[in-house]
């Protein structure tokens, strides 16, 4: 499974640039022109074209499946909701800067994939009776699944804090909070989530939604997911020690001599050296099992090895 992540980090660091650039500005804009438009009286019409919907999805209005991503509303306050949307852009301008074009794209439609196939497989067509309270299918469409590109922009502040968990936000343009204890509460606002007592969204399946975006992240970062917990990040991994034995050491004569290469430093992931990039820096990772090399990229972005 190593080699295989590692291979995967090798092809998204080739083929970095390729994808949709600024792919958060588009969707940002999109959702900030379906919010606006509304707020107009009878503007709601492009929200109710674009929402996820599975009855109508099943009829033929498969660009459902897509376009939800433009319907994110998470409140009624339009400056809250334009503040949400610059936010979560700055963070993806970030991650994308570090994951590369490619791999950004990836996660995020794959995000978008995993939400749909959640929610066509749990998501009713009908109206049912859950605990003997009868549920219609438009609360599942606006208010459960209706919430999907919230939950899908909600696993970026945790991919973003995962990749720079020592960035600092400024709460209130005063306070400074490191990135991994917004990420923190970013988790702890998805279990609430999951574990709220309001009937009938607790009720098994579809009390497992708000994890879909967060079952996305973590097949991305894998181990990483260590950086959200700082006690834990900070636990330097170290071989053992050889145990001393009785033999005899060869001398320096009969020492064969080291193999010389023709640099000092090389990134394991992507193999660039400090002779084929000479502005490129160089870190080794205390949380690797061995003395492992890896340049700015990747750095804060790579599977341990144990």
């Amino acid at each position: 499974m190593g080699k295989l992540r590692r291979n995967f980090e090798r092809f998204c660091y080739k083929h970095r640039d390729k994808g949709i650039p600024n792919l958060m500005l588009y969707i940002v804009i999109g959702s900030a022109i379906v919010y606006l438009l509304s707020l107009i009286n009878g503007g709601s019409a492009l929200y109710e074209l674009l929402h996820f919907d599975k009855a109508l999805i099943l009829k033929g209005q498969v660009w459902r499946l897509l376009t939800y991503v433009l319907t994110y509303a998470p409140g009624s306050n339009p400056v809250l909701i334009l503040v949400g949307l610059y936010f979560f852009y700055n963070l993806s301008r970030h991650v994308e800067a570090t994951m590369g074009t490619l791999k950004f794209n990836m996660y995020y439609f794959s995000g978008v994939l995993l939400m749909d196939l959640f929610a066509m497989i749990f998501c009713p067509t009908t109206d049912i009776t859950i605990a003997g309270i009868p549920v219609s299918a438009d609360y599942f469409s606006y208010v459960i699944y209706g919430d999907m590109a919230l939950y899908l922009h909600m696993s970026l502040i945790l991919l973003f804090a995962t990749t720079n968990p020592d960035a600092q936000f400024l709460i209130f343009f005063i306070i400074p909070v490191r990135a991994w204890i917004i990420g923190m509460l970013d988790l702890i606002l998805l279990l609430i989530s999951v574990f709220n007592m309001t009937v009938p969204v607790p009720l098994f399946p579809h009390n497992l939604f708000p994890l879909v975006g967060v079952l996305n992240y973590l097949l991305y970062v894998g181990k990483d997911v260590v950086n959200l917990f700082p006690f834990l990040r900070n636990i330097r991994r170290r071989k053992p020690q050889q145990p001393k034995t009785g033999a005899i050491p060869f001398s320096k004569k009969t020492d064969a001599p080291k193999e010389k290469v023709p640099y000092t430093h090389r990134c394991t992931v992507c193999g660039r050296t400090d002779v084929s990039d000479p502005d490129l820096e160089f870190r080794y990772c205390s949380r690797c099992n061995g003395y492992y090399c890896y340049c700015q990229d990747h750095i804060n972005n790579h599977s341990h090895i144990e």
